[in-house]
């Protein structure tokens, strides 16, 4: 299978992965064969990306770190919890369904026999809110163990980081479905949000406090700046240090109605860039070896022109993927090879090809 952007599949193609909806629900199946009405309403829904059948890459198997039904009960969670306090604003956390949903994901995690090749799936951007804290939380687990964490602390991590964005719901969603620039008062209202999560979670006995902080701080910055507080460096705490890796990355990366996604390789770079400024140096350090900058089945462009799709990660060095070269420029190649970047360093990725 290979990743292609849906600009470019051609009428026929057949899926190689199946295609859900925001509750888990598959809106088209492994192997139904693409037509123009699939495309279109694809298209309008907001996914640009689909995993499609390519007989160059029958043996390329692209695995998930998260299984379907741990995605299902956490969408549930955090839907779950929203619904009730917009509803219900002086209400209580269920903390047992968070708890439960987070529990599942430290377990899928891991015995990810390739967490490199994709963290999170394809989605498009309706419900954005709930996949936007389970992709978050997704990776900041993925970072907690980097650091070794215990069972404990990834539990602690993970419930504060899916519910990092609940005191949204105290926020208008006039001001939260903006697609334009922010008044000034409209983005103080938004910086309420980190201390109205705090509350929430603070106010139930089953979330430890350190769980709370990661809510709180989420948004403060590594050299100041951030708010609610404007903490620096080690007075922000270490759940909320990797809440805030997390929570940029994934939101860079997720296709929005007013603008498009960022490639992968461009987010893990604004990670890098940002290191001691925006983000924790020694998190951004466990970020650049845990995050596939090319996922599995992207397809790409090499400095010797060579062209090619992704087949597999090197852990040591995720910047250097093996890539099975199928084309040089245009032209098919009579015998594609698999090249490991790892062992031929002098060859760089220069873009990423859509077709």
């Amino acid at each position: 299978m290979r990743l292609v952007n849906i600009k470019y599949v051609q009428e026929g193609s057949v899926l190689a992965r199946p295609i859900r909806n925001s509750y888990g629900r598959i809106l088209l199946g492994k192997g139904v064969e693409l037509n123009k009405n699939y495309l279109a309403k694809l298209k309008d829904i907001g996914y640009d990306m689909v995993f499609i059948q390519d007989e160059r890459f029958q043996d390329v198997e692209i695995g998930y770190a998260i299984m379907d039904k741990t995605k299902e009960i956490a969408y549930n969670a955090v839907r779950g919890v929203t619904d009730e306090l917009e509803k219900h604003p002086e209400a209580e956390i269920d903390a047992d369904s968070v708890r439960f949903a987070v529990l599942n994901l430290v377990q899928d995690l891991l015995h990810s026999f390739d967490i490199l090749s994709n963290l999170t799936d394809i989605n498009g951007y309706d419900e954005y809110t709930y996949h936007h804290s389970i992709n978050t939380t997704v990776l900041a687990l993925m970072l907690g163990i980097g650091k070794g964490f215990t069972q404990n602390q990834l539990l602690e991590l993970g419930m504060g980081v899916l519910m990092h964005d609940i005191g949204k719901t105290k926020i208008s969603k006039e001001i939260l479905n903006k697609k334009g620039k922010l008044e000034k008062e409209e983005f103080e209202q938004i910086k309420t949000h980190p201390l109205h999560g705090y509350e929430y979670i603070r106010g139930n006995r089953d979330f430890s406090i350190l769980s709370a902080h990661a809510a709180l701080q989420h948004h403060e910055k590594w050299k100041g700046g951030g708010y609610p507080r404007e903490l620096r460096e080690n007075e922000i705490h270490e759940y909320a240090r990797i809440a805030s890796v997390a929570d940029v990355y994934e939101a860079l990366t997720s296709k929005r109605p007013y603008r498009d996604a960022m490639p992968p390789y461009l987010a893990y770079e604004y990670i890098i860039v940002h290191s001691g400024l925006q983000f924790d140096p020694e998190i951004v350090r466990i970020f650049a070896q845990s995050v596939a900058p090319y996922p599995t089945g992207t397809g790409i462009e090499l400095s010797n022109g060579l062209r090619g799709v992704v087949i597999k990660q090197n852990p040591i060095l995720p910047t250097r993927p093996v890539v099975r070269v199928i084309t040089q420029g245009n032209q098919a190649l009579d015998n594609p090879d698999d090249l490991d970047l790892s062992k031929h360093l002098s060859t760089m990725i220069t873009s990423i090809v859509d077709h």
